[in-house]
């Protein structure tokens, strides 16, 4: 077993107090919005050996990929970890996105590479050969934006927009007038995709109906029935203001998750994180198409052609809980899954579940890793890599420890 140091990401959408707070550590001064945990080449954690030296984590897997991996995963996805686990602490609203199947990565990859699009381009889509399903655990309350709603739900809140700006001397733009219109076509797929396009590619109209929608629900336009999807467009626009992100959301779910809970989200689905702390875990990717409430590159072809545009209910991911009170999530993905494990101070150890190798974070208290191989003590916030081969792995309390420790543990999946 590995203890490893993890890379901090700065975006600037990013909590200055939620990571470090969580983790029991100083802030850094200032945002921090991803802590990586894993072997991304982009933000590899580094490894320290028995004898003390470190070691970039991507590099260590590739000495020896079977032994730290096991064959079963080398076999299936390669000589790389095929997972990334993140602590995701969002102060502000991220990028609206979609993430690529398998089938589109590895095309687009391919494509951008005989373009020879460099690799740190803005233009760039494709940074890798691999999809990026992923899921997030809500540690704090946690907002976001989660797939299309069905296209009637929305046309009502539209139609409620434009009746709030039917006042004398003023009109409905067009372009609300026309979202209306498509959301009323009768193929659920046809509505989505024409009301989606006319707000993505909309440029000034959209610009100036998001103003007037704004200006009206800010000088006391009633947000009733719709508080929760108009306060968030509010919100959107004070962040970024006037951009097709924020009109699109009332095209979306609106969800709040309760500490505890999770939801997960496969290719194609159109989502955005707005507020809170989370554990998000995902295959090894970082294949992001953006489209809405960002300053960076939107490739609105590509775009539509990553998207599935049918409605879905909140995909939420309820756990297993076995008999000593683990908690393990399955989401539909062969890449992951995602261990809670929560130690009374004398309470029984927990096996943890591996399949493959393994990453662990201690978010409270602290832990023995107990292996066929040795010991390897966390305290609060340390975290470690677990190869294959030292499985079997315990959770053990610390003897003479006053508080329950909780760990998250992430593993290839064992049900999917």
């Amino acid at each position: 077993m590995y203890q490893i140091e993890n890379v901090l990401r700065p975006y600037a959408w990013g909590s200055t107090t939620a990571i470090a707070g969580l983790l029991g550590r100083p802030e850094s001064g200032g945002p921090e919005a991803e802590l990586w945990i894993g072997a991304h080449p982009d933000s590899p954690s580094v490894a320290t050996r028995p004898d003390g030296t470190t070691t970039p984590l991507d590099a260590l897997i590739g000495e020896d990929p079977e032994h730290f991996l096991g064959a079963a995963s080398v076999a299936e996805f390669g000589p790389r970890l095929p997972f990334l686990a993140k602590l995701l602490a969002a102060a502000k609203p991220l990028s609206l996105q979609v993430h690529p199947s398998l089938e589109q990565a590895r095309a687009g990859y391919a494509r951008e590479n005989a373009a020879g699009i460099p690799a740190a381009a803005a233009n760039r889509n494709y940074h890798d050969d691999n999809h990026k399903p992923e899921m997030i655990f809500a540690l704090t309350p946690f907002e976001s934006l989660c797939g299309f709603r069905k296209p009637e739900k929305s046309r009502d809140i539209f139609l409620h927009l434009a009746g709030c700006l039917e006042l004398p001397g003023d009109g409905v733009p067009q372009v609300l007038k026309d979202v209306i219109d498509d959301l009323s076509q009768p193929e659920e797929a046809t509505a989505l995709r024409l009301a989606f396009e006319r707000l993505i590619a909309g440029g000034e109209a959209v610009r100036e109906a998001t103003s007037r929608v704004v200006d009206a629900l800010a000088s006391g336009a009633p947000l009733s029935p719709y508080q929760l999807e108009l306060s968030t467009v509010l919100s959107l626009n004070s962040e970024y203001p006037g951009d097709p992100g924020v009109l699109i959301s009332l095209l979306l779910n609106r969800l709040s998750l309760k500490p505890g809970e999770a939801v997960y989200l496969p290719a194609g689905k159109v989502h955005a994180y707005l507020h809170g702390l989370g554990v998000e875990v995902m295959a090894s990717s970082d294949n992001v198409l953006r489209g809405g409430l960002t300053p960076k590159f939107i490739d609105i072809p590509e775009l539509l052609n990553t998207i599935a545009f049918e409605s879905v209910d909140v995909p939420m991911l309820q756990p297993v809980t076995s008999e000593l009170g683990q908690e393990l999530y399955f989401p539909p993905f062969r890449e992951f899954q995602l261990q809670r494990i929560e130690l009374q101070p004398d309470g029984e150890p927990v096996p943890l579940a591996q399949s493959g190798a393994a990453v662990v974070i201690v978010v409270a208290g602290s832990v023995i890793l107990d292996s066929p191989k040795g010991d390897l003590r966390l305290g609060h916030g340390a975290s470690a890599f677990l190869p294959d081969t030292d499985a079997p792995v315990n959770v053990h309390p610390v003897s003479g420890a006053t508080e329950n420790a909780v760990a998250f543990a992430v593993t290839t999946s064992m049900k999917a």
